[in-house]
């Protein structure tokens, strides 16, 4: 492949080899027509099923196909961290190998960037497993995000996504290995006020079986989004703590004047002191992320039709 391409795109892939062939020939037919130069970084992640070998043989039929194997199991997080620092294109595509995504899409993804950072592409149904745990879920940890960011995210966890890859490089170190991975680039983008624009598409039954545990994998979800209200915007998380546990005192501090002769009780100064604590720690953990981060220009979150 002679030159730097104008697209990477990144695929994630674990035991996949039943519709590989399918889903690179769909990208390859949709690049081709495009009018952007590409490659496909394609990341084994350790695959038992013949997966890796399947991408060398078709990498060797088309070098705009480049395979990176992983000696052991990383997680999606892990297989496109490694994917985004081997790409060469100036855009980073994400997206996944089991037919859920519309891949046939990406070069209008790629056009959607324009006058953004980053592009997501926003599910208009649910299609995975477990879908009674995952939608409430999913509801309560996107409420979660939108909080923190104070901006609308009507997908915080698809996998199908465009970025500038001089923005998203600068994030790759918070990537866990897991489903969250794409949560983190969302809300990373968000917070340090780089502008993140959304597209409608649609998301069809997955091939193959699918790796997300609905228990562990929420979980995961949901302990990276405080981590990242931490790493950002801390008195989102300590100040109503604070402020609830104040009030809560206060009123406490109330009821014993009035029916105690004055007599304040040992649980309203606990309270107040654990009050206290709280509110000093959240102000503490700000001035440390406000001393320690770069200016930013503010954000600009727009949906795009």
């Amino acid at each position: 492949m002679a030159g730097t391409p104008d697209v990477s795109i990144v695929l994630p892939t674990y035991n996949e080899v039943g519709h590989l062939d399918d889903e690179v020939a769909r990208i390859t037919a949709a690049m081709d027509a495009s009018r952007y130069s590409w490659e496909i970084v394609a990341v084994d992640d350790a695959s038992s099923d013949g997966t890796g070998d399947r991408l060398e043989a078709l990498a060797a039929a088309d070098p705009r196909l480049r395979v990176i194997r992983h000696r052991r199991n990383l997680g999606s997080g892990g297989a496109r961290r490694t994917g985004t620092r081997a790409a060469q294109g100036e855009v980073v595509v994400w997206t996944d190998v089991d037919m859920t995504y519309p891949n046939d899409q990406i070069p209008a993804l790629v056009d959607a960037l324009e006058g953004f950072d980053q592009v997501v592409g926003a599910r208009t149904t649910e299609e995975g497993t477990h879908r009674f745990a995952r939608v409430p879920a999913k509801w309560v940890i996107r409420r979660l995000a939108q909080y923190l960011t104070q901006e609308e995210i009507p997908d915080l966890n698809s996998g199908f996504r465009a970025f500038r890859r001089s923005e998203g490089v600068r994030y790759l170190h918070q990537l866990p290995n897991g489903f969250s991975c794409v949560t983190t680039m969302t809300m990373s983008f968000l917070s340090d006020g780089l502008s993140v624009g959304y597209v409608d598409i649609p998301y069809a039954p997955r091939k193959g079986e699918s790796k997300f545990h609905w228990y562990r994998d929420t979980r995961r979800y949901l302990l990276q989004v405080v981590r990242m209200m931490l790493s950002y915007e801390p008195l989102r998380v300590f100040m109503p703590i604070g402020v609830a546990l104040l009030l809560l005192g206060l009123g406490k501090l109330g009821y014993d004047v009035v029916t105690k002769d004055l007599r304040i009780a040992t649980n309203t100064l606990l309270l107040l002191f654990a009050a206290f604590q709280v509110i000093s720690i959240g102000l503490l953990a700000d001035l440390v992320v406000r001393v320690s981060k770069p200016p930013v220009r503010e954000p600009e979150v727009t949906r795009v039709r």
